[in-house]
């Protein structure tokens, strides 16, 4: 598969080197250009691009950016990407860490809703509630008992499906976790957010998962502060 990943940081730089491992070829970008991405390429057999680059020429193209950031992306990123090209959004808002207020989201709207919107592209919400080092290193073959499972949230079945496959083939135990507006249940404080639990463990959790955010992931009126000192 032809797999482009707009983003090199913890998630991005994982599913780079996990991808390419599994034999896709992968194009990476981030906002600082190719020259910036040669450690990575150079270690993984990625192909450094620009964001522009990585969103076109794809099966499948991953966002994996701090949502603070998803409004700075160019307006005209998928402009003529065909409609068959999966997005798949990993992102999770962090007002009081790192992105400030989203009036949208606080207001109620899913993030990747949000992101979606943003885009002007459907999207696949995944990856979103696991450690990248997890991600990195746990992944185990099918049918393995307590294989770490992955919370999906798509509104197109086909999308949903392609991204289910990937993880399955990544390791991990897909659970479709509903439609985009349903993702509220794997956001941050939620109860499947960086747990490792299995197929029916996460089933459980994004059952149990309240749509009221915490204060915890609500703004302040000082926000955003850092993950040290969240404000």
């Amino acid at each position: 598969m032809n797999i482009g990943i707009i983003g090199a940081g913890n998630i991005g730089g994982t599913l780079t080197r996990r991808l390419r491992a599994l034999g896709h070829d992968v194009s990476v970008a981030n906002s600082r250009g190719p020259a910036s991405l040669q450690e990575l390429t150079a270690e993984t057999g990625a192909k450094a691009v620009t964001v522009a680059e990585a969103a076109r020429g794809n099966d499948l193209v991953v966002v994996t950016i701090p949502e603070k950031n998803i409004a700075q992306l160019p307006a005209d990123l998928f402009a003529g990407v065909p409609a068959s090209v999966v997005v798949v959004d990993t992102g999770n808002y962090y007002p009081r860490q790192r992105d400030g207020r989203i009036a949208e989201i606080e207001q109620g709207m899913t993030e990747s809703r949000w992101v979606a919107t943003r885009l002007g592209r459907p999207v696949v919400k995944a990856f979103n509630n696991i450690y990248a080092q997890h991600l990195l290193e746990r992944g185990k073959p099918r049918s393995t008992p307590g294989r770490i499972a992955l919370p999906i949230a798509g509104d197109e079945r086909a999308a949903k499906e392609m991204v289910m496959r990937l993880v399955d083939e990544l390791g991990f135990d897909p659970v479709d976790a509903g439609a985009v507006d349903e993702s509220w249940r794997q956001q941050p404080g939620t109860p499947v957010y960086t747990k490792d639990f299995d197929a029916d463990g996460v089933r459980r959790a994004l059952a149990e998962a309240k749509p009221e955010r915490t204060a915890d992931w609500r703004a302040t009126a000082n926000s955003p502060g850092t993950f040290t000192t969240p404000s």
